[in-house]
């Protein structure tokens, strides 16, 4: 098993990082050829996932999320905390903090148009974000 930590800086509420090159880094750094890749985001108001990495379809995910979760909606995590970032939770557990993918003949196994994505959605932005690369397989 090999472990990695990948920090990602990010900026704005609504960034979409494309982190492939990075995750691709790090199976080649691992030196497995067949096996997984398990990514993990350690923070409750950004996630991760897969999509091609094109202006209109990344434009088409944020219009997604905030009818999912509205900005202007009243939320409970709000009123407790006062920090504004209520949607900003539930975005984030609508997408997940975690994805695995298969790696072989050494390198990611994504598709052609396929880029695994850091979504930056605190209100709060401007952070650093941790993501806890796992890689297993032989």
């Amino acid at each position: 098993m090999f472990r990695k930590r990948i920090n990602i800086s990010t900026s704005h509420e609504g960034e979409i990082i494309d982190i492939t090159p990075k995750v691709a880094a790090a199976v080649r750094e691992s030196r497995v050829q067949e096996g997984l890749v398990h990514l993990f985001v350690q923070h409750s108001t950004a996630a991760l996932t897969t999509i091609e990495y094109e202006p209109g379809v990344l434009t088409d995910l944020a219009r997604a999320l905030s009818v999912l979760a509205p900005d202007n909606e009243d939320y409970a995590h709000n009123a407790k905390w006062g920090d504004g970032n209520g949607r900003s939770h539930v975005k984030a557990a609508l997408v997940g903090p975690s994805l695995t993918v298969p790696i072989t003949g050494g390198a990611l196994g994504c598709g052609t148009w396929q880029q695994i994505v850091l979504l930056e959605l605190d209100v709060n932005a401007g952070r650093e974000r941790t993501i806890i690369c796992t890689v297993t397989g032989e």
